[in-house]
């Protein structure tokens, strides 16, 4: 487990995502306010269930200050092809810096990994977000009809060695 303090002081744990966490995970997804109204579609019905965590490498930042280490976001590295499945952060966490910390971890579970280069299919509002965290746009992902009826940025982090 790592500790890290976020720009406004507040110490965040990553750790390894738990079975038990399925539900609070699946939450942060419906819940999300990047996929209010026409994006909405995408995300209904989705679940992150307890094999998909027991599957995957999933990782998840929780409030060390907060009651029960409340999650705060996750993130989810598929190794094999290697891409960046899933990342989340709370509405009420964000601009603290939260999500720069997951991409940082992840690109350090990547190269652990021997990985390196990870693909990311973008939600179109998180397009802004990952230019800033380095990743470099490859292409688009086309829409898949009636999940996901629009086309979506990809990108890529290439991870270096140390």
């Amino acid at each position: 487990m790592r500790t890290r303090t976020s720009p406004v002081s507040r110490p965040i744990t990553i750790r390894r995502a738990l079975a038990r966490d399925a539900k609070r995970l699946t939450r942060l997804v419906r819940g999300s306010g990047a996929y209010e109204g026409k994006y909405a579609s995408a995300v209904a019905g989705y679940r992150v269930g307890p094999d998909y965590i027991e599957t995957h490498r999933a990782f998840v930042a929780v409030g060390a200050d907060e009651h029960e280490g409340r999650v705060l976001g996750f993130y989810s590295l598929v190794l094999a092809p290697p891409e960046l499945d899933l990342l989340f952060v709370a509405d009420e966490a964000q601009g603290r810096g939260i999500g720069r910390l997951l991409v940082a971890h992840m690109q350090s579970e990547a190269r652990a990994a021997g990985l390196d280069r990870v693909k990311v299919v973008s939600h179109l509002p998180a397009e802004g977000f990952y230019h800033r965290v380095g990743a470099v746009r490859t292409g688009t992902a086309f829409a898949k009809p009636p999940a996901v009826p629009w086309d979506r940025p990809e990108f890529e982090f290439r991870i270096p060695s140390e």
